[in-house]
């Protein structure tokens, strides 16, 4: 059996993440056990939600336990297999965390889940494809519900989640907006995704200016939000919102290092009467075959064309991340691992 190198959580950070919070080890793959499959990653996946998890706080699901492989999508190739639904070669999907193999037990509902890479890249299961994918897609249609003629807005446009969220609209007949930091990705996101507008918050960073700036690009208002950030981008967006106006709430990075993060003008959600709803993607499993379905047409097509940063080695995982976290990244952050 192979050796496997693997990132465990060593502390949890103090404010901000830290390459000294993880530890490289190298340890014994177990030979397999009936039920067991192992798999060779070929992708990890590198996502906002690891951040919460490193901490030790109440949050809607148990911390990151110290010593322990990070948590963390990928996606491989099964080398050998003790179980009858896989075999050598199938390339499959599953959460086997910061490390070059895992043994899975196949038997547990979810573990692991074969793909076709024969239209979609294997690394698009990982965002488009994938997670980010379907929490972009139950994000609009679960609670912004957009209806054609309407305009959403997005932060953290040109992302993994955002771009989804993005065309996905735009296929309902909306005016999509992105928010996104640097010229560079305000591009992709008009060009390549085809949003109608992208706002560039680096070119305003006081709530008035971004305020003005979504007004030129919403000028009938904003029936619709997609929030990635938090912050300063989400009271820009309440200043402009409509009557009734939805706001999905997926992602508050911009208080992931422990600091607060106020509203400003919390009155809005009742003068507005908006809807304000957070979600987790993995408590609404029902809705996945639909939204893969969806997204894995709209990548294999083309009409999708996702962008990835690809970090290249297990040890570039933790510098990675940490630049995924500071909006180094641009489209969805991977490690090539295979």
């Amino acid at each position: 059996m192979p050796q496997n190198r693997r990132f465990v959580l060593a502390s949890r950070p103090e404010g901000e993440a830290s390459a000294q919070n993880f530890r490289l080890e190298t340890v014994e793959t177990p030979a397999l056990s009936d039920g067991q499959v192992l798999v060779r990653h070929h992708y990890l996946s590198l996502d906002p939600y690891m951040r919460g998890r490193m901490n030790e706080g109440k949050s809607y699901a148990a911390p990151q336990p110290l010593g322990e492989v990070m948590i963390g999508g990928t996606v491989g190739e099964v080398v050998e297999s003790r179980h009858p639904r896989f075999a050598a070669g199938d390339k499959v999907q599953g959460m086997g965390g910061w490390q070059e193999w895992s043994v899975v037990d196949a038997n547990q509902p979810g573990m692991l889940r074969k793909v076709d890479d024969s239209r979609v890249p294997l690394s698009h299961y990982l965002g488009a494809v994938g997670m980010p994918g379907v929490t972009g897609w139950y994000g609009l249609n679960r609670i912004i519900e957009p209806k054609p003629g309407k305009t959403v807005t997005v932060s953290a446009a040109s992302g993994a989640v955002g771009s989804a969220v993005g065309v996905l609209a735009k296929a309902r007949g909306c005016r999509a907006v992105g928010i996104a930091g640097g010229a560079e990705k305000c591009r992709y996101v008009v060009e390549e995704l085809g949003f109608d507008a992208c706002i560039d918050y680096r070119e305003h960073p006081d709530l008035g200016s971004l305020s003005k700036a979504l007004k030129q690009a919403c000028p009938d208002g904003i029936d619709g939000h997609f929030e990635n950030v938090g912050g300063m981008i989400l009271d820009a967006v309440m200043l402009r919102s409509s009557a009734f106006a939805r706001v999905a709430l997926c992602g508050m990075i911009a208080g992931y290092d422990g600091q607060p993060i106020p509203l400003r003008h919390p009155q809005l959600i009742l003068t507005n009467r908006m809807r304000v709803e957070g979600f987790i993607v993995s408590e609404h499993l029902d809705v996945w075959p639909e939204a893969l379905a969806e997204l894995g047409e709209l990548v294999g097509s083309g009409r999708f064309r996702p962008r990835e940063t690809v970090a290249s080695g297990i040890e570039a995982a933790p510098e990675a991340f940490l630049g995924l976290l500071r909006g180094r990244n641009f489209g969805k952050q991977l490690v090539k691992l295979a």
